[in-house]
C-alpha cells in the first residue's frame, strides 16, 4: 500500500479565505475536507492542503506549484484571476519550452507556474517545484538522487543542463522531473541571487499507513544535516520541509481533543502513543 504524498501550504489561519478564492480560480476544484486546522483541496484531482498554521511562516517562489494543461486558454483565464492583487514573476508568453507559459505569485504569496503542453508530457496535473538558489543552488541533481534513495517507488525521468548560454552556471539543472512513490516532482538550479530560501511555508505531506514507514521517513530525511521539528515536522539537508504523519491521523483527531494535546509534544509521531490517546 503506498503513502498519499502532497504538498501544504503554510495559511495565516485564512485557510477559509484561501479555499473560497481558489475555488473562484480554478476551473475543476472541490473541498475534499475542512475543520479548525485544515482544508484540503483537489484540484484537477491532486491533493493540496491549507493548514492554519499563524504568522510563522510565508510561502515563496523556492517552492512552487506548475500547473500543467494543453489549453492556452486555460492558461490565461487561471494567470488573470492568480494576478489580481499578486505579481508576475515570469510574464505570460510562448517560450521555447512551452506555447503559454507564465510564473505568477498570488495575493497569498503562493508561487504558481502555469504550463502549456501536450498531452503525453502531462503525468500529473499539479506538480511541486522546488528551486534551489543560494548556498543549494547546484544541488538540484544530488537533491534528486538523495529523495529516490529514500522513498520506493521512484523514479529519475531525465534533466535539462543549462548550457551557460542562459546567465547561469553550465552543467546546472534547468530542469528535471522524478517520482517519488509514484508522485512527480519538479527541481531546477537557479544561481541569481534569490532573497529566499526553503521554509515551512510550503511542505510536503507524507502519510504513512506504519510506524515503520514512520521511522524510515524520519531518519532517512533527517540524515546528514537535516532537522526535527515538531507535530511530524521536520527539514531535510536541503532546508525542504516535510510531514510526516499517520495516514489514520484525521480520524484520530476525530476522535479526541486529547490527541491534539499528545502529538504537541512529539517530534517524530508515535501512532501507538496517537492511537492510546484516542481512546
Amino acid at each position: 500500500m503506498e503513502e498519499l504524498i502532497y504538498p501544504c501550504i503554510w495559511c495565516n489561519n485564512n485557510a477559509r479565505e484561501m479555499t473560497d478564492y481558489y475555488l473562484s480560480v480554478f476551473p475543476d476544484i472541490e473541498i475534499v475536507d475542512q475543520n479548525k486546522w485544515v482544508h484540503v483541496l483537489k484540484i484537477c484531482g491532486q491533493r493540496i492542503m491549507l493548514l492554519n498554521g499563524g504568522e510563522m511562516f510565508r510561502p515563496n517562489p523556492s517552492f512552487s506549484l506548475m500547473y500543467l494543461t494543453t489549453r492556452e486558454r486555460e492558461v490565461e483565464a487561471i494567470s488573470t484571476k492568480l494576478i489580481e492583487g499578486g505579481r508576475e514573476l515570469m510574464p505570460l508568453d510562448s517560450y521555447p519550452f512551452s506555447a503559454k507559459y507564465t510564473w505568477v505569485e498570488d495575493r497569498f504569496g503562493v508561487s504558481w507556474q502555469l504550463y502549456t503542453g501536450q498531452e503525453k508530457e502531462i503525468v500529473q496535473k499539479i506538480v511541486p517545484t522546488l528551486m534551489f538558489v543560494g548556498d543549494n543552488n547546484g544541488k538540484a541533481e544530488k537533491a534528486i538522487d538523495f529523495y529516490t534513495s529514500v522513498f520506493p517507488a521512484s523514479e529519475k525521468r531525465g534533466i535539462l543542463r543549462y548550457t551557460g548560454d542562459e546567465g547561469e552556471r553550465a552543467g546546472h539543472v534547468q530542469h528535471a522531473e522524478f517520482k517519488i512513490n509514484n508522485y512527480l516532482l519538479m527541481v531546477m538550479d537557479s544561481s541569481y541571487p534569490h532573497a529566499f530560501s526553503f521554509t515551512e511555508g510550503m511542505s510536503i505531506v507524507v502519510e504513512c499507513h506504519t510506524q515503520q514507514e514512520v521511522d524510515h521517513y524520519w531518519e532517512k530525511l533527517t540524515a546528514d544535516g537535516g532537522e526535527e521539528s515538531m507535530c511530524g515536522w521536520l527539514r531535510d539537508k536541503y532546508g525542504v520541509s516535510w510531514q510526516i504523519t499517520p495516514a489514520a491521523m484525521k480520524d484520530l483527531l476525530l476522535k479526541s481533543p486529547r490527541v491534539m494535546e499528545v502529538m504537541r509534544t512529539m517530534h517524530k509521531l508515535d501512532i501507538r502513543r496517537l492511537q492510546e490517546a484516542a481512546d
